[in-house]
């Protein structure tokens, strides 16, 4: 009887903690089955001492902050690396959302679908329609790109004069004030049609002087920038990145001193600047410069503080001793990018951003604002490319033939066309998403690290595939190639904004756990306060919060390893179910990891960067799923989308596994890996790759028009015109389509299975066998043309292909 109540205690205490039930909830239900026990005899008085003797230590607060806590709470002290000032910024910045759900283990999918559908208004909508398509059309890529290395001047004045770079700045200024969804959608198209044009707009409504004004500048800043940038009177760059500090931004050796100087022939309290900047996009044709440097206030001239920290400026480039290099040479990618520097600039203290109030306050103000600008403009520009290269590489493949059979219907190429077309959906469904948040009011840092990382490389694997699937059609560069320079400038998406390398190893995860977990940042913030008794009141309530999520995330994670997640709750009953119920088993997974790490590793965890990496992963993949489906719902879950839901879902949970497996298999104690794997994959890995056959059908989407095609091409640019290689691409695939029934009926009529080429001598052949009309004829001839155009490529006067355009200096290479 004893060993029945026993079991039936634990049971129901396992059912608690399964729905993360609070300490005093579970002391309740133990006293209540002591009592059933004492009852019916079941429990002795040795029973209730044992019992006693291990409640009351817990449940009395001043007997557990003394005893229990007290110590822990000095080995914590002692474990915890400091956190610097802009670590703190960091963390402190921005918002959780979606993210955090994932990372407690417990996600409540309709929470998830009760978020708005990020829609186009009608002044936006017109936009796309109007502007986007116009801008598009008016621009020959190559000749951009390789004739002039920069945006033709009609271009230029085109996007000026229509507010490109004022799509973040309200309407009181002159500005467009476009929702982030809205951003996304003009940046995705614009990439479609060069990645020249969507970068040079990305930045002003990026992380840039605009986005800093609006929220920090003084109201005279205000006044005077805005409308001028939201007219393009002002062009616009900012000045972080330094040689010396890359990706750790927080350590740039550019430094401003508060001193008195002439200005404008009046003594005014100011800045003495000296600063040395590279990689600034904009920077060759900028007029007004935002600057981050370090503030040094010696005399003490704004306060007590002599040593402010990284501050903002609005510096315009015409100022005596402000320096504009020349231009750098992205890859193939010619936007406006160069140097910057001065050395003893002074210029009027009013210039900080804000004014001198928001002194040393730069660090906070630049990543508050990076984690929004993070969330649009590379994760749309990749979304766009990924979807423009799917779209092109499926109508390529169904246009082009070797062995009597187009190409796309060989399995090789179906397996990189079904990466491109899960790719395509699942990058757009993420940006769709994350801009939703945004336009809800977030801040988030952790999903714009996220998307930052995974839909750049995306695009850079698309890439890869696309130009395995073209071949040398893909490698000839010239007028008739849209593949090359998105091919060349990958790495470029990889490298800014926080190279793809720190951003998985170190910032998602790392930011992530500090500001998802619900009781890590209450330990960490505890440290700080100086009263002792509050210090240790604070650590004691996060500690206990910690313990007992800890035991619920122990209990969910072997709950649905051992039942597969068969009983996970879902919103939908349908072939969806599983992916739901699989991304909250690995939910859980995460959340029990997380602890464990923590607890393994300490405050060793921080340089722990592949074991964060892995963590990070898991997040970060789950984020994809939910997106995924989330999309999926948005768009009334169409049942002929589905094997892109399915090849999505299966491809990113297989990879949240493979991170939890080489999670387990790099804990540094061999009794723990074979603990692990018992509670983490009780009956082996669950979850396997997308089949052939999956990825037959998915493959088969991209290369014949359909209403889930163009869901996938939405907010791209495919208007055939003669600019448009893969609008008019589309329109060959259409006219392919519409010929073949016809070139069967001849072939039919001949008694012989002809090539499939030189249609507008096969169209001859039909006439003259009197098996098809003149119409007939000229839809083959009308094929052929364009079948040729698609698998042509360009060559060259060797005149023209000269180098010594771009010559590099004695002076360039000492700079």
């Amino acid at each position: 009887m004893t060993i029945l109540l026993i079991a039936c205690l634990l049971i129901i205490l396992a059912i608690a903690c399964y729905h993360r039930a609070n300490w005093n909830t579970c002391v309740g239900i133990g006293i209540a089955f002591m009592l059933l026990g004492s009852i019916i005899g079941a429990i002795s008085t040795l029973g209730w001492l044992v019992f006693l003797a291990l409640t009351i230590p817990l449940s009395v607060t001043s007997l557990r902050q003394q005893y229990i806590t007290k110590p822990i709470f000095a080995a914590f002290k002692k474990v915890t690396p400091t956190m610097s000032e802009t670590e703190k910024s960091a963390i402190d910045a921005g918002t959780t959302w979606w993210e955090a759900d994932l990372f407690c283990g417990n996600p409540d999918w309709k929470k998830l679908h009760k978020y708005p559908v990020p829609r186009l208004n009608t002044e936006e909508q017109a936009f796309m329609d109007g502007p986007v398509e116009t801008v598009c059309g008016m621009l020959d890529d190559w000749h951009a790109t390789h004739e002039l290395t920069d945006l033709p001047p009609d271009v230029w004045q085109y996007l000026k004069d229509n507010k490109f770079f004022a799509m973040i700045i309200k309407k009181q200024y002159g500005g467009l004030e476009f929702s982030a969804f809205a951003q996304s959608c003009v940046l995705q198209k614009l990439t479609s049609k060069s990645t020249l044009l969507s970068s040079i707009v990305g930045v002003p409504n990026s992380l840039g002087p605009g986005e800093l004004l609006q929220h920090y500048g003084t109201e005279e800043q205000k006044d005077h920038y805005l409308p001028r940038l939201a007219s393009g009177h002002e062009i616009p760059c900012f000045a972080l990145t330094s040689p010396e500090a890359g990706s750790d931004a927080s350590s740039i050796p550019d430094y401003g001193v508060v001193c008195k100087g002439m200005w404008n022939g009046e003594e005014v309290l100011g800045l003495n600047l000296t600063w040395n900047k590279r990689y600034i996009t904009l920077a060759p044709v900028a007029t007004v410069l935002g600057l981050a440097f370090k503030l040094r206030d010696p005399d003490g001239l704004l306060s007590d503080n002599k040593e402010p920290g990284i501050t903002c400026a609005l510096i315009p480039t015409d100022t005596p001793g402000v320096e504009i290099g020349r231009r750098h040479f992205p890859l193939n990618v010619p936007f406006q990018n160069g140097p910057t520097k001065g050395e003893n600039v002074f210029v009027p203290i009013d210039y900080i951003i804000g004014g001198a109030k928001m002194a040393g306050q730069g660090w906070r103000m630049l990543v508050e604002c990076l984690s929004v600008g993070r969330a649009i403009t590379l994760p749309s520009n990749s979304a766009g490319g990924v979807k423009a290269i799917a779209l092109a590489s499926g109508s390529y493949s169904r246009i082009r033939r070797q062995f009597r059979l187009p190409i796309g219907h060989m399995e090789g190429i179906e397996e990189s066309l079904a990466k491109l077309a899960g790719y395509a959906y699942s990058s757009d469904a993420a940006v769709s998403m994350s801009t939703g948040a945004v336009d809800l009011g977030e801040k988030p840092s952790v999903v714009s690290a996220i998307i930052k990382y995974h839909l750049t490389e995306q695009m850079r694997d698309s890439t890869i595939h696309a130009m395995d699937i073209h071949g040398g059609k893909g490698i000839m560069l010239g007028p008739n190639n849209y593949l090359g320079r998105g091919y060349q400038g990958a790495p470029i998406a990889i490298t800014v904004e926080g190279a793809n390398i720190l951003t998985r190893n170190m910032i998602i995860y790392g930011q992530g756990a500090i500001r998802c977990h619900p009781f890590v940042l209450d330990e960490l913030a505890s440290c700080s306060i100086a009263d002792k008794d509050e210090a240790l009141k604070a650590f004691d309530t996060a500690l206990m919060g910690h313990i007992g999520y800890t035991i619920s995330s122990f209990v969910r994670t072997v709950w649905l390893g051992l039942t597969g997640a068969k009983f996970a709750k879902t919103p939908y009953k349908d072939e969806t179910a599983e992916f739901y119920q699989t991304a909250s088993r690995f939910s859980a997974s995460l959340a029990l990891m997380s602890d464990i790490c923590m607890a393994v590793f300490g405050g060793s965890l921080k340089r722990k960067e592949r074991i964060s990496a892995r963590l990070g992963d898991l997040l970060s993949y789950l984020y994809l799923v939910s997106a995924t489906l989330k999309r999926y719902n948005d768009e009334g879950r169409k049942k002929e989308d589905f094997a892109l839901v399915q090849w999505s879902c299966q491809e990113h949970l297989y990879h949240c596994q493979r991170a939890l497996a080489d999670l387990i298999n790099n804990m540094p104690f061999a009794p723990m890996r074979a603990l692990l794997k018992i509670i983490l994959f009780p009956w082996g890995r669950p979850v396997r790759k997308p089949t052939d056959i999956l990825e037959q059908k998915v493959a088969r989407l991209l290369q014949v028009p359909s209403a889930t095609r163009d869901r996938l091409a939405n907010h791209i640019y495919l208007t055939n015109e003669p600019n448009n290689l893969i609008g008019r691409q589309e329109q060959t695939l259409k006219d392919i389509l519409a010929v073949e029934p016809i070139f069967d009926k001849i072939c039919l009529a001949k008694g012989e299975k002809l090539p499939f080429f030189a249609l507008d001598k096969v169209a001859a052949m039909g006439l003259e066998m009197n098996v098809i009309t003149e119409k007939e004829a000229d839809m083959l001839i009308k094929a052929e043309i364009g079948r040729l155009q698609v698998i042509n490529v360009d060559d060259f006067d060797p005149e023209d292909l000269k180098a010594g355009a771009a010559r590099t200096s004695k002076k360039s290479k000492a700079a």
